[in-house]
């Protein structure tokens, strides 16, 4: 497992602060993490833990990832940021996943999920991300949706069009990402949009770490 192993290397970067009365060891905890977000279902994430003596329920990783707080870092100065949207289903519902991503070092800088996709949307995204990152002077690569770059636009930010090229990464993104809802969560089936897009950020920040 190639991309587990390069992931280990920020195994003291997972904080458990959320912990107080689990009774599983911390580093076993921080394991689960690591092999679920990198690659494993839950399901075979269980049964590792399982081999290493410890019992647990597919929920209880789940809800390990929710209270983990895990999200791309921030303070980041992009030059460029590729930004586009895409569909994931959460129970059966159609929402619409923001990616902001910088193309130069594939970083993902913010991923977010709404129910629509409009101006107003693409704005809050942006105003996120710019609260977490410094965009100013940033150039963002879009394609031809409207309300990307009207969002863009209405907020004075800079932005060209970008069909391929550059802007590939954010589609890689959003390759890997559908894989991994639909082999792992059945499109988050029984989920609520607060506990995808907390699973959808806990694995932008793994993604960043297996650059």
């Amino acid at each position: 497992m190639p991309k587990i192993a390069r992931l280990n290397g920020c195994f003291d970067a997972i904080e458990l602060d959320f912990v107080e009365r689990e009774a599983t060891p911390k580093n076993l905890m921080k394991l689960a993490l690591q092999l679920h977000l990198s690659g494993l279902s839950l399901s075979n994430t269980v049964s590792i833990l399982d081999e290493l003596g410890v019992s647990r329920a597919r929920s209880t990783v789940h809800n390990w990832v929710q209270k983990s707080d895990l999200e791309p870092e921030a303070g980041r100065d992009p030059d460029m940021i590729a930004l586009d949207e895409t569909v994931v289903k959460v129970d059966g519902e159609r929402f619409w996943l923001y990616a902001a991503v910088e193309p130069e070092t594939n970083v993902i800088l913010h991923v977010s999920l709404y129910s629509t996709r409009t101006i107003v949307t693409t704005k809050l995204f942006l105003r996120d991300l710019a609260e977490k990152h410094e965009v100013g002077d940033a150039e963002f690569l879009v394609d031809g949706a409207p309300w990307l770059q009207a969002g863009l636009f209405e907020l004075g930010m800079h932005f060209r069009h970008e069909t391929f090229g550059v802007r590939n990464p954010v589609e890689r993104i959003f390759q890997e990402t559908k894989r991994r809802t639909e082999q792992f969560y059945n499109t988050f089936s029984h989920a609520t949009p607060e506990s995808a897009e907390n699973w959808l950020l806990a694995l932008s920040w793994a993604q960043n770490r297996l650059i």
